[in-house]
């Protein structure tokens, strides 16, 4: 069953974890440094190997060894269908996103391919045989998972931006609303600011 989180949880600002558990190559469960109940968070724009694919064990190895005894900041950018919030990692390192696709552990995979550092990174892990491209043929985790159909379906996360929308009428979705009220702060979309914007897309939910 779907179910999305409230306004002011989904999309906060940036936050430093308290704690992390590595889930699989691209998921974590993450507690806030002030306290609170643990969120699942999904890395933005990657796609790693599925746990019964080829190099799912090496991808979750490799983001367990990028975060161990870091100080991790999460930069959330939306809510999935799943419920899950969607964010960019980063330590002082730096990008924990990017550097699964420079190891050749995950794929790029944002919408509509748009993010042009990331498929160059992933052209550079190809070339030089990296991780996963060391297999002959490797296979994205996207098309795995239509061949084996128990494994549920994730779109790319959406690419919402700010100062583009101002009013309810040119939203088409809550999660969308939710994005450009905590976001981008547009205020216009919660007039009575009770946290719910757009009343029409997000009341029934």
């Amino acid at each position: 069953m779907l179910f999305f989180l409230p306004a002011g949880a989904a999309l906060a600002e940036s936050f430093i974890a308290g704690s992390v558990i590595v889930l699989d190559g691209d998921t974590v469960l993450v507690w806030r440094e002030t306290g609170g109940r643990p969120q699942k968070v999904r890395l933005a724009d990657i796609d790693a190997p599925e746990k019964d694919q080829d190099f799912g064990d090496a991808s979750k190895r490799s983001l367990m060894e990028m975060l161990s005894g870091l100080q991790v900041r999460v930069d959330p950018v939306a809510v999935d269908v799943y419920g899950r919030l969607v964010a960019r990692l980063y330590t002082d390192g730096g990008s924990v996103n990017e550097e699964l696709i420079r190891r050749g552990m995950a794929w790029e995979y944002s919408l509509q391919h748009r993010n042009r550092e990331y498929l160059r990174l992933q052209d550079d892990a190809r070339q030089a045989r990296r991780g996963l491209w060391a297999q002959r043929d490797p296979m994205a985790p996207s098309q795995w998972r239509k061949i084996h159909p128990a494994v549920p379906h994730e779109p790319p996360q959406p690419d919402y931006r700010c100062g583009s929308k101002r009013h309810c009428g040119q939203i088409v979705t809550c999660d969308e609303a939710h994005y450009h009220l905590t976001r981008c702060g547009v205020k216009a979309l919660d007039p009575d600011g009770d946290g719910l914007p757009c009343d029409a897309l997000c009341a029934a939910r």
